[in-house]
């Protein structure tokens, strides 16, 4: 069974940064693509970054882009993100999400079969 297991998270003021870290098992890995959503209270689950199995291709939300970046340790196992500039409408829950086969992924949450617990990111002005 996969387990995804988020962590990293914390209270940053304005402009600062952090990164977090997905440990994941059940399953290879490496031959999956994955991604990180993120959700605010009272709004649904929103895309952040995505990232191919071997890390040679990633995908941003525009509201991320140039500031978050994903990379992925495939012999860890381990999705990360690591988050720079950060504003306070980043403060959200962080999920990393993981698909159900190797055909599925994108931005879509659906596309997403297993989650974390996710790791609180609050981001103060």
């Amino acid at each position: 069974q996969v387990q995804l297991v988020e962590s990293g998270g914390g209270l940053v003021q304005a402009g600062g940064s952090l990164r977090l870290s997905c440990a994941a098992s059940g399953r290879t890995f490496s031959k999956y693509g994955m991604a990180w959503f993120r959700q605010a209270p009272g709004k649904e689950r929103e895309f952040v970054a995505g990232i191919t199995w071997s890390g040679g291709s990633t995908y941003y939300a525009d509201s991320v882009k140039g500031r978050f970046t994903i990379s992925r340790d495939n012999a860890k196992n381990t999705l990360y993100l690591q988050m720079n500039s950060l504003k306070p409408e980043d403060t959200a829950v962080y999920y990393c999400g993981a698909p159900r086969d190797i055909y599925s992924g994108g931005s879509t949450s659906t596309r997403y079969e297993y989650w974390g617990q996710g790791t609180q990111v609050t981001v103060s002005s």
